[in-house]
């Protein structure tokens, strides 16, 4: 398995994959891959003849007291796990690769990018659109793969690619779940025994709406109540935001229709957490 390390190596690494016909499928990582990323490279072999996966730590998604120093790095464990899963080559640019001096210019998303996650966190999402933006013009995919875990995440960059055009085809990877139901996280490590045990209260929470829903409940508050309470009970989880949102529009209702989706971040002593659950009627439940 190759590892790329360059902006320019990679274009002409695509470039020589177009030449032969190569249909490329991506998959973006920050590194301290775990199952659920192998999952995702898994899904691409599926989808694509070469897959790619990156390993890059962005700095401008990350804001002030978050933990970007801290976030997991071991790029030659991260290689090895990108190749047991069936990756062709590995991107792992360095940041001032990534980000030339003086750089200025950003991709926004000025409506969903800023609730939800993107109130919590402002700037986020236009370090995340930037990066990926500046990973699929060095990839070249014309296949690429996010998780569902991160919804919102990927509901614009979906969006990103209808709005700017880009030739791409996203394809979203189910949610990989520890058998308690705790969703698969990089920082998931930085969790203490006790804090562990008190986070599967997001699943919990996931599924006491499930419960809810398939009883009848479609009344958004309620669901967020039943959920907000579940949560409470635990004395180190934190709720940031707990909400059901529209899936087209991924916007905040008040009835569910057809299908809606539940999202929620929760801090559980240091360490935060976002998860979400599809309620709908036969839908696929990850």
């Amino acid at each position: 398995m190759e590892v790329v390390q360059t902006i320019n190596a990679m274009q002409a690494y695509a470039r020589a994959l177009q030449q032969r016909g190569t249909q490329v499928a991506f998959v973006p990582t920050m590194g301290g891959l775990h199952e659920g990323h192998c999952s995702l490279i898994r899904l691409a072999k599926e989808n694509a003849d070469h897959v790619i996966a990156s390993v890059f730590v962005n700095p401008t998604q990350f804001g002030p007291g978050e933990d970007l120093e801290r976030y997991p790095r071991n790029l030659e464990r991260d290689c090895e796990l990108c190749g047991e899963a069936g990756a062709d080559a590995v991107f792992a640019p360095s940041v001032a690769d990534m980000y030339a001096d003086g750089h200025t210019v950003y991709v926004v998303e000025e409506t969903v990018g800023n609730i939800l996650e993107g109130a919590f966190r402002p700037g986020h999402f236009r370090g995340v659109l930037t990066v990926v933006a500046k990973l699929f013009l060095a990839v070249q995919p014309q296949v690429a793969v996010f998780g569902r875990k991160d919804a919102q995440q990927l509901w614009l960059i979906q969006k990103m690619v209808r709005d700017l055009n880009f030739p791409i085809q996203i394809v979203a990877g189910p949610t990989v779940r520890e058998a308690d139901g705790l969703a698969l996280s990089s920082r998931n490590a930085y969790l203490s025994s006790e804090h562990r045990r008190q986070a599967t209260c997001l699943y919990r929470a996931l599924q006491r709406a499930e419960d809810l829903f398939v009883a009848g409940e479609r009344t958004a508050a309620i669901l967020r109540t039943a959920m907000q309470e579940l949560v409470s009970e635990e004395p180190d989880a934190d709720m940031d935001y707990i909400e059901i949102v529209d899936m087209d529009r991924f916007s905040p209702i008040a009835t569910i229709k057809d299908a809606a989706l539940a999202v929620m971040a929760v801090r559980v002593g240091d360490t935060r957490l976002i998860d979400n659950w599809e309620l709908s009627t036969g839908a696929n439940k990850t």
